[in-house]
């Protein structure tokens, strides 16, 4: 039986078997005979023959041929099933992609707000309970770098204004303070004001609460976020993230202290703040080449 015979059996048990669509198994059945020709011209005439080493220069060969890193995790992805296959039927006896580590896909990163856009934001009216609540949120949301989580979980007792700043729970429950400027304090205040108004349940810890008289949910802040940004007519949409990813690139670009923005980010690894702060090799580069003794160029 030939490779693309076997192929063709592969595809009946994912449409009998499995129960697969048409688009995934026309998807399946282009990547694997793709993959046959190439096999075909590394001396391969049979998939007995197909090894680990093969399966890698396959992966370099596509590579030459542009392909990104996610078409060729998607190949590879689909060439390890086929070998699963493959075995259970008795055709080979080991499935040679088992081995084989796909290509690291990068990460997209969440686009920041800039600062005008910030303002044109937290300029909103917050002449209700509900605009005040949501004004409170995004100030802090902006000027702490909190998660959203972290801001769900705030009762009131974690808020000090004496000092200006507020205690998290984070990741790991590890706990940190954060700090928060003028403009959020006002905010807070003005919300804590309008909270007695809601809150009958005086052994209600929450600092922020929706109008049933709850701490709020995570899905509830999110969509208070997409109605303000549509109000205030942002040309992007707005989650609680890009709040976070705002404050940190903002941070950053004004103190250039890395291990700050780490701290107040709640990150374990400093290349976790790196690559969130979408920082690249010359910036840092750059940074060493000016701070180090042995780096400085002599005048």
């Amino acid at each position: 039986m030939s490779m693309q015979q076997q192929i063709e059996l592969f595809l009946h048990h994912l449409e009998v078997e499995r129960r697969y669509g048409p688009a995934t198994i026309s998807a399946y059945q282009r990547s694997l005979l793709e993959q046959s020709k190439l096999f075909a011209q590394l001396g391969c005439d049979s998939w007995q023959q197909v090894d680990s080493d093969r399966v890698r220069t396959l992966l370099l060969k596509l590579k030459s041929r542009g392909l990104s890193a996610r078409s060729m995790a998607n190949k590879l992805s689909a060439l390890r099933s086929f070998f699963h296959y493959l075995v259970q039927q008795q055709i080979v006896s080991f499935n040679p992609v088992v081995g084989v580590s796909a290509p690291k896909q990068a990460k997209p990163l969440p686009k920041n707000l800039d600062v005008d856009a910030l303002n044109q934001l937290l300029s909103m009216p917050n002449d209700d309970l509900l605009s005040c609540r949501d004004l409170a949120m995004m100030e802090l949301l902006y000027a702490s770098g909190m998660r959203l989580a972290e801001l769900v979980a705030l009762n009131v007792n974690d808020v000090d204004f004496a000092q200006r700043q507020v205690i998290v729970t984070g990741k790991g429950n590890k706990q940190r303070w954060l700090p928060f400027g003028s403009k959020a304090e006002q905010a807070l205040k003005q919300w804590l004001k309008q909270r007695r108004l809601l809150v009958m349940d005086e052994d209600e810890p929450a600092l922020f609460v929706s109008s049933r008289q709850q701490r709020i949910s995570h899905r509830s802040v999110q969509k208070r976020l997409q109605h303000w940004a549509k109000q205030m007519h942002l040309s992007s949409t707005l989650h609680p993230h890009k709040l976070r990813h705002s404050f940190a690139t903002h941070l950053l670009e004004s103190s250039g202290d890395l291990r700050v923005v780490q701290e107040l980010l709640g990150h374990a690894n400093l290349a976790t703040t790196q690559v969130y702060t979408h920082l690249d090799f010359a910036h840092l580069a750059s940074s060493y080449d000016a701070a180090h003794p042995r780096a400085k160029r002599k005048p």
